[in-house]
């Protein structure tokens, strides 16, 4: 009676060891797998009618930082009224230097006329929406006038690539669609600050351009 007892209580200790090293394998495998599962704005092709014209790398504007999570997309205007997008991306690229100590960058710069530059990668964050920086994509969009206003083409535009990001990560447009002055409650972008009813539109039109884009593909 004692061997067999002794048996089943080897027979016990050898499969609790096999238990734990089972464990022990899927916790690495995890850890492999969580370590190794890419950046989400990876290998992602921005549409056609995005220029890429990205910054030199340096601290002020282009840190380099990867973007690990995108959890929003956040709707700047540049408070230049008539400037163009190109005129702003070279602003940001000035900032290299470190002569002004200031941070500033945007992923994307929508113009006047509907371009669109993209100065930042969407594997990188950029310095646009503070405490935002590390889980948001930041669009800067030009304006023709000091009310902030986006002109007819422009507005259009903003809301083609608003819902492009939107159905790439799976964003909601009415939670995770938000302006600067979400953030930080800077009077950013100005006009769709003033007028939240403007705001709410064009968060409405996000979500029909995604419909739009999901019937096109």
């Amino acid at each position: 009676m004692s061997r067999v007892r002794t048996r089943r209580r080897h027979l016990n200790l050898r499969f609790a060891a096999l238990c734990l090293l089972l464990v022990f394998a899927l916790a690495g495998a995890a850890v492999w797998l969580w370590a190794n599962r890419g950046l989400p704005g990876e290998d992602v092709e921005v549409p056609d009618y995005v220029q890429e014209d990205f910054l030199t790398v340096n601290p002020w504007s282009r840190p380099g930082t990867p973007l690990e999570k995108i959890d929003g997309v956040v709707i700047h205007y540049v408070g230049n009224p008539g400037t163009t997008a190109q005129a702003n991306r070279n602003y940001f690229e000035s900032l290299s230097s470190g002569e002004t100590g200031t941070y500033a960058s945007s992923h994307f710069v929508v113009g006047l006329e509907g371009e669109v530059l993209q100065c930042i990668p969407l594997t990188e964050i950029a310095y646009a929406s503070n405490i935002r920086n590390e889980d948001t994509v930041a669009i800067e969009v030009c304006h023709p006038d000091e009310t902030g206003e986006f002109s007819p083409v422009t507005y259009q535009r903003v809301v083609e690539l608003t819902a492009w990001l939107c159905r790439t990560f799976r964003l909601d447009p009415e939670t995770d669609v938000i302006r600067h002055y979400d953030v930080t409650e800077k009077l950013c972008p100005l006009y769709y600050v003033e007028h939240p009813e403007a705001w709410d539109a064009f968060r409405a039109d996000v979500a029909a351009e995604m419909e739009h884009q999901a019937g096109d593909a």
